[in-house]
């Protein structure tokens, strides 16, 4: 338990440190910081913002959520917690869904249009089956709906690994420059950080199942 609680907090102040600096320019309110393309002021700047800002709130309470002491010593501050990160994600998600129109790259577009639609449905089942006390599937589900939550992270960690792929591939060279590499990768990060973030949730869900039926067993 000790490692598992060191490992998460590594990973909690990584997501800080690689989101902060990312959602920093955003604070300012000034559509010219901001990092992507924005072709209207009056509708997409500010569903971009409310979209960033929702989702931090929600990487942060999700994180509190795993917390085994918060969790079992302070159930009602868990619910209350529980409860600021799935509106959280609902109105994220939903705002993802009109900025998905604003995407200046089909395969980019399509790539945050399965994330929004995968994070709202696991959300909600998360949510569901609370309501239903059905605990083991909550948690489950949850844990899937974080997954998709850390895709804000992951997505932007395989950066570096893409670019130098994207190097490799192209026999140590950039016959397109340097600005067209990284506008391909950009172009398909959030796939691999998608399909990364799912296959270790379900190999951790998996493993997870596999301990407590040894423990039912033995």
């Amino acid at each position: 338990m000790q490692k598992i609680s060191k490992s998460w907090w590594v990973l909690t102040l990584l997501s800080l440190g690689v989101i902060i600096p990312f959602m920093a320019p955003y604070f300012m309110f000034d559509p010219a910081q901001s990092r992507v393309p924005i072709t209207s002021t009056t509708v997409q700047y500010p569903l971009l913002v409310s979209h960033i800002m929702t989702a931090f709130l929600a990487l942060i309470t999700g994180f509190l959520q795993f917390i085994d002491r918060i969790r079992i010593k302070h159930p009602r501050l868990h619910r209350l917690l529980g409860r600021v990160y799935v509106y959280s994600v609902f109105i994220s998600g939903t705002l993802s869904l009109a900025i998905v129109y604003y995407a200046e790259n089909y395969t980019k577009a399509i790539a945050f249009l399965v994330l929004a639609l995968f994070w709202l449905y696991t959300c909600w089942k998360g949510y569901r089956t609370a309501v239903k006390k059905e605990y083991e599937e909550h948690r489950k589900w949850m844990i899937r709906s974080f997954g998709f939550t850390l895709v804000a992270v992951s997505g932007r960690l395989v950066v570096p690994v893409l670019l130098l792929l994207y190097y490799l591939l192209n026999g140590f060279s950039l016959p397109h420059g340097r600005e067209a590499m990284i506008e391909e990768v950009l172009n398909v990060n959030i796939w691999v950080a998608l399909m990364l973030n799912v296959a270790i949730v379900e190999w951790g869900i998996l493993k997870s199942g596999k301990r407590r039926s040894a423990r039912i067993t033995d």
